[in-house]
């Protein structure tokens, strides 16, 4: 059985860059903001991380086996991280998406021989989602169901990752992180390992302020399924970011910083800003969860911008 470590492509998951946004920090003087560059990992996103790890934890735990195909539902990032993952690991994936998912996702999933089942557009991930547990209910025995939403091994992925790297990259003087929710995984994970180094440390979840909203992949939790491993007590804030904000600020880290991001990486800097103008002086971290794109960002600072 091959291990992540013993794959050259999946030995290559984390350890991403740590980038200043100096352009950015200027709307917040006392205060350093600083961000993940989360498309550096195979896959071109942060999801790669728990896909990795979730499917490597049911490896080891005897639920996936040869015989069994990976199934689970996802808004596209984790869906292409299984594809991934599976592809080198050698498994079968089948994955529910929303059919309006991105057509590089899609293109992305099957290139790396996913078989996909796009659900209604209008459901959104929630409707992925049930039809995924549709499919595992009739065929029990068919499927290893690592459900993204509610598996330990998800927020794990960050603690041992994510959450380490930061405090290696920042020399543990991070003061407060601060990240979208859609799973809730990266800022459950992170926020646990922030905490056990520093109980001081602020730990901040975003989701947008809007039920019909825009920013793809993150999640509004009062009106959607709410992931079983979200536990909101484990926030020092929630921050309900409007659309338009996160879009204009995936607008303005192309024009200062340099970097082609989407919106859900737009929305974490502007909710970075608004909680580091409030506390006027720290060192203020985010994930950037993925690119804008194919070609990926661009990004000035580029890998001398690891902290």
């Amino acid at each position: 059985m091959k291990k992540g470590d013993e794959d050259p492509v999946l030995a290559r998951v984390g350890n991403t860059s740590l980038l200043r946004l100096r352009g950015v920090e200027k709307d917040a003087p006392g205060c350093e903001v600083w961000a993940k560059a989360e498309w550096e990992n195979p896959g071109g996103s942060v999801k790669t991380r728990p896909a990795l790890r979730m499917l490597l934890d049911g490896i080891r735990s005897g639920a996936l086996t040869r015989e069994r195909t990976i199934l689970d539902a996802s808004s596209g990032n984790t869906a292409v991280g299984y594809a991934l993952v599976g592809e080198r690991l050698g498994y079968g994936v089948e994955l529910c998406v929303p059919g309006n998912a991105k057509p590089e996702r899609l293109e992305a999933m099957r290139r790396h021989g996913a078989t996909l089942v796009l659900t209604d557009p209008a459901e959104g991930s929630d409707g992925a989602i049930l039809e995924c547990r549709r499919r595992i209910r009739e065929h029990p025995g068919r499927y290893f169901y690592p459900d993204q939403y509610g598996n330990p091994s998800n927020w794990l992925a960050h603690h041992d990752g994510t959450g380490a790297e930061i405090l290696e990259q920042t020399s543990g003087r991070v003061t407060h992180f601060v990240a979208g929710m859609g799973t809730s995984g990266t800022v459950m994970g992170v926020g646990r390992r922030l905490k056990e180094h520093d109980p001081r440390i602020v730990v901040v979840g975003v989701e947008p302020a809007e039920e019909l909203h825009g920013l793809e992949g993150m999640k509004h939790m009062a009106s959607a399924i709410v992931p079983p491993i979200f536990e909101p007590g484990r926030l020092d804030k929630r921050l309900f970011l409007p659309t338009m904000e996160g879009w204009a600020m995936r607008d303005r880290l192309l024009a200062e910083e340099g970097l082609r991001v989407g919106h859900s990486s737009g929305a974490a800097v502007a909710a970075t800003l608004r909680v580091a103008r409030e506390a006027g002086r720290g060192v203020f971290v985010t994930v950037l969860p993925d690119g804008a794109g194919p070609e990926g960002p661009q990004g000035r600072e580029g890998r001398e911008g690891r902290g």
